[in-house]
């Protein structure tokens, strides 16, 4: 990868939406060679997708809170039935094994804390494994972004 990948790389983060012309203007290319790195970078796996932006708020989902989850045993059954439960629930944005104090960090999106309340509670708790949560709601979203430093 050269500098003329991540600068392409970089106008994507920004917007995955632009032309291929607009993209190759940018970046200094003929929309050629542009749309063949490009290309080359989506084979390689360097390029997973592209997604749409949403605004929580205006999706009845701004109640964002980070869960810390300590499994009752750490063992490889366990672990993966874990992951495969939590896999499956929609209201998990991330869910990530960590190092440390507790094994699972989660981030979740709900439209308020009664809805949080209500998915800990039928839920999150009742996933086979699960022997305590520790719960963070977040006061104000100080940085947010899916750009990765380039």
């Amino acid at each position: 990868m050269d500098q003329t990948d991540r600068k392409l790389l970089r106008v994507l983060q920004g917007d995955g939406r632009i032309t291929n012309q607009a993209l190759a203007t940018q970046c200094g290319l003929s929309p050629a060679a542009c749309f063949e790195r490009v290309r080359r970078l989506r084979e390689s796996g360097v390029i997973r997708g592209y997604a749409a932006l949403l605004d929580p708020g205006k999706l009845d989902r701004s109640l964002l809170v980070f869960i810390e989850v300590l499994l009752d045993r750490t063992t490889d059954d366990v672990f993966t039935a874990f992951a495969n439960h939590v896999r499956d629930l929609p209201e998990v944005l991330e869910c990530h094994m960590v190092a440390g104090g507790f094994d699972y960090l989660l981030k979740v999106r709900m439209a308020d804390m009664d809805a949080y309340r209500a998915f800990l509670g039928r839920t999150l708790t009742t996933v086979p494994g699960v022997r305590e949560t520790r719960t963070y709601a977040v006061l104000e979203e100080v940085k947010a972004t899916t750009a990765l430093p380039l």
